[in-house]
């Protein structure tokens, strides 16, 4: 019996899903997919400056997994970059943390982000009700 999947926590998807030469021809272009949690383990180390254990925390997977992730998605973008092939980002196993409460443990710039807009919303939904309940009056 195989071993059960273990999801791995991604804090959301990515804003674009294709990256790749814009000059090519549509006829000639070569897909490279990359998997969410591959995309995750880039952002999480590369970009939030996470060390492989603490990414592989955030994600809620062993450092040997994520090292391994890593691995699969740095040879992806190197070919990307070297052959000109468009990055297809989808699929996966992950369960997104957004909106779930679980939220970064390290607080990413994403989390951190997504938090700061929920909070200038809720304080415009505050002025709102304040501002209506003294026009009733």
């Amino acid at each position: 019996m195989p071993r059960p999947i273990k999801w791995r926590n991604v804090c959301g998807l990515p804003e674009n899903e294709r990256f790749g030469p814009i000059d090519a021809p549509e006829s000639e272009r070569k897909f490279i997919t990359m998997t969410v949690d591959e995309y995750e383990t880039i952002r999480l180390i590369d970009l939030e400056g996470f060390n492989q254990t603490q990414c592989a925390e955030q994600m809620n997977i062993a450092r040997t997994t994520v090292q391994g992730i890593y691995t699969s998605a740095r040879k992806k973008l190197a070919e990307s970059l070297v052959n000109g092939s468009v990055i297809v980002i989808k699929g996966g196993e992950y369960v997104l943390t957004e909106g779930s409460g679980m939220g970064c443990m390290r607080g990413c710039k994403k989390c951190r982000k997504r938090k700061m807009m929920e909070k200038e919303h809720q304080e415009k939904e505050i002025l709102n009700l304040e501002k209506n309940s003294n026009e009733e009056k």
